[in-house]
């Protein structure tokens, strides 16, 4: 080949690659950052429902199917809660059966194409669970945040905010624990949810500026009456409760931290998204780096050494080894570096933000016993 040619062809060559690194960053980022809350996330599993009667339901036997706990089943047009599995129930080698415990809307029909979720209810507190609540907007830098407020006795408030592929209702699972205690609970909306604000550039950056509409919610629990919050978060949700806990100017107002399945390390988040998707492994890092150019997201704050040493509140992570999406290896790094300060709770067998639905009596002792002092 004549040089020029020689060097159109590498130049084109670079071009198409340039190009494939954009189009991966974007269909990584559109993964992880641009998927609405409450959609099924890309690493969620469809199940096929194979039989349904009162009290039991057969699925397609999968790692999914298998999970030990409570979980709920859903399709767009059906919402039920599945129980533990039944070993000794009849079952083809391929299906797997397990309790049937509610069916809150819809039916589990034969045929049904379903997925497996940790958000046990639909609805509100009061229609869910019967708890009374107040809706609440609460001014945030983008507007208004919805929150649902149910009332307590005490004056250390709980604030509850969910993560990646769920809404404000999956914090309704230990609601009727909380209500027990008699703490009152802020059930916090953030940008991108329904009702809230749209983040500017469309997109979820995990936690690094969604933060800030926590803030926003302890400035209005303290506004309200708030002695001192514990700061309950899920998957991003507790990211957005490290940040504030480390960078909130009412950071002294925060007693105590309960992390569940927290993303500490975006990238890898990220690069587990966009292998779900089918990004392939050589354009990962790629893909990586193209989607941090989309939206700014760093995170080296949860991860550069700084984050240990900057907390002051007691915390308690929720977090195993089953985890595909947020690796849990930082948890243990973060445990081990204020063990004085920092507890993890392991949980087998529970995939990302289901630490409660593997083992709900074990998750709400541990949960009793880190509360107790802080109330």
């Amino acid at each position: 080949m004549r040089p020029a040619t020689v060097t159109a062809a590498a130049v084109t060559t670079i071009l198409g690659l340039g190009a494939a690194a954009v189009a991966a960053g974007r269909f990584a980022g559109g993964a992880a950052l641009g998927a609405p809350p409450g959609r099924p996330l890309p690493t969620d599993r469809g199940l096929t429902v194979h039989a349904a009667v009162p009290g039991r339901v057969t699925l397609t036997r999968s790692f999914t199917s298998l999970r030990p706990g409570t979980y709920g089943l859903v399709s767009d047009d059906m919402h039920a809660v599945v129980g533990p599995v039944l070993e000794g129930a009849h079952h083809a080698p391929d299906t797997v059966v397990r309790s049937l415990e509610r069916v809150d809307r819809g039916s589990p029909e034969p045929g049904a194409r379903v997925r497996i979720t940790p958000q046990l209810y639909e609805g509100d507190p009061s229609t869910a669970l019967g708890l009374e609540h107040e809706e609440v907007e609460i001014p945030g830098e983008l507007g208004a945040l919805p929150a649902w407020f149910l009332p307590g006795a005490r004056d250390t408030w709980v604030i509850t905010v969910h993560g990646l592929g769920t809404t404000r209702e999956h914090p309704l699972n230990i609601m009727e624990f909380l209500h027990d205690l008699r703490l009152p609970v802020l059930d916090l909306a953030y940008r991108g949810d329904a009702g809230a604000p749209r983040p500017p550039d469309g997109l979820a950056h995990l936690g690094e500026s969604e933060w800030r509409d926590l803030d926003a919610a302890i400035r209005f629990a303290v506004r309200y009456g708030a002695e001192k919050v514990v700061l309950h978060g899920w998957s991003t949700g507790a990211s957005m409760a490290l940040h504030a806990a480390v960078d909130s100017a009412l950071r002294d107002r925060v007693c105590g931290l309960v992390l569940d399945s927290p993303v500490l390390d975006w990238a890898a988040t990220l690069r587990a998204l966009a292998v779900a998707r089918g990004v392939p492994a050589a354009l990962l890092p790629l893909a990586v780096r193209a989607a941090q150019g989309q939206t700014g997201l760093h995170g080296a704050r949860l991860l550069d050494g700084s984050l240990a040493p900057a907390l002051r509140a007691p915390a308690l992570i929720f977090h195993g080894p089953d985890d595909t999406l947020a690796p849990w290896q930082p948890s243990r790094e973060l445990a081990a570096r204020r063990p004085e300060l920092v507890s993890l709770h392991t949980v087998p067998q529970a995939p990302h933000a289901a630490m409660w639905n593997a083992d709900p009596a074990h998750y709400e002792e541990a949960l009793r016993r880190f509360l107790t002092p802080l109330m």
